[in-house]
């Protein structure tokens, strides 16, 4: 089975940037590891004002510590951080954008969680994310799953028990499916997204949520459908973030044939206006993010 190295060589990678993704999906390993020894609360809130797992704490702190000891990336803006780091000693002019563990509130129920990562190559890690480099994600499921792009079509490796990533599948081509998840209490939700997701569900959708949004958006890519965290009544900014979050999911969706939009335009054409900025997210099959905006727009 092809590894990680041999696909990212294979695809054409420099060897700067094939070193800093096997880098970076080595540490699902030691992630992994740190989770019976971190299932608390650090009793801190992350710079979006929530309430911050031990893990989280532990993931963001590992990983910037790495990736800066590395010397392969020039900023690094993290979910966990209220500010993009620069590292001056960095050689190459790579950017990382990270959450470093999305769904850490299901750590102490032991359902699926994982980590979130885009890379630039010209430095700006608040960049559009329609220039990503490339974009992945770790899962930490019955397997830990590695789901990658490098702009050539979407790819899936497992860890064996060596820690080396194995080629699953790829490429891999979302289907137009049912599967539907969305966030934010259903009282709260605006006339438009409510009109979106009954039409879903007249067709037979099934509703998929767990609260670990790269969990849901696995299940999306392989089944077909789609993730929502739409805009509210009094919140029309959404939860989710533009650059840790909706741009290497989007980046990731686009590449296996889907789309991500905050209903009215795809969110990678969007500059993030700060580390934090927060918008609303449909990411899934092409088919229903056009009904989505065909919607948007009546």
């Amino acid at each position: 089975m092809t590894t990680l190295r041999e696909y990212l060589d294979s695809a054409g990678c420099e060897p700067a940037l094939s070193d800093l993704i096997v880098l970076i999906s080595a540490q699902a390993a030691p992630i992994r590891d740190a989770f019976i020894s971190n299932q608390s609360y650090a009793g801190t809130e992350n710079s979006s004002g929530e309430e911050q797992a031990a893990l989280d704490v532990w993931s963001d702190e590992h990983i910037t510590k790495i990736l800066e000891d590395s010397g392969l990336v020039k900023e690094l803006a993290s979910e966990e951080k209220p500010d993009i780091l620069k590292f001056p000693g960095a050689t190459e002019n790579y950017a990382v954008v990270m959450d470093p563990l999305d769904g850490s509130s299901l750590i102490q129920v032991n359902l699926c969680v994982g980590t979130i990562v885009g890379i630039y190559d010209n430095g700006d890690a608040l960049s559009k994310g329609e220039d990503l480099r490339a974009a992945m994600y770790m899962l930490y499921g019955p397997m830990t799953v590695l789901t990658i792009t490098v702009g050539k079509g979407v790819f899936t490796f497992a860890m064996d028990e060596t820690g080396e990533y194995r080629m699953l599948d790829g490429p891999v081509k979302m289907p137009e499916g049912k599967i539907y998840g969305s966030g934010g209490l259903n009282k709260d939700w605006t006339e438009k997204h409510r009109n979106f997701i009954e039409s879903i569900e007249k067709e037979g959708g099934k509703l998929r949520y767990s609260g670990s949004f790269v969990a849901d958006f696995h299940q999306i890519l392989k089944y077909g459908g789609v993730y929502c965290y739409p805009a509210t009544i009094d919140n029309n900014t959404g939860k989710l973030r533009l650059a840790f979050e909706a741009n290497p999911i989007g980046f990731i969706a686009k590449q296996a044939g889907g789309a991500i939009s905050d209903g009215h335009t795809s969110l990678l054409e969007i500059k993030p206006e700060k580390p934090h900025h927060k918008t609303p997210i449909y990411v899934g099959s092409s088919g229903l993010i056009k009904r989505l905006e065909e919607i948007y727009r009546e």
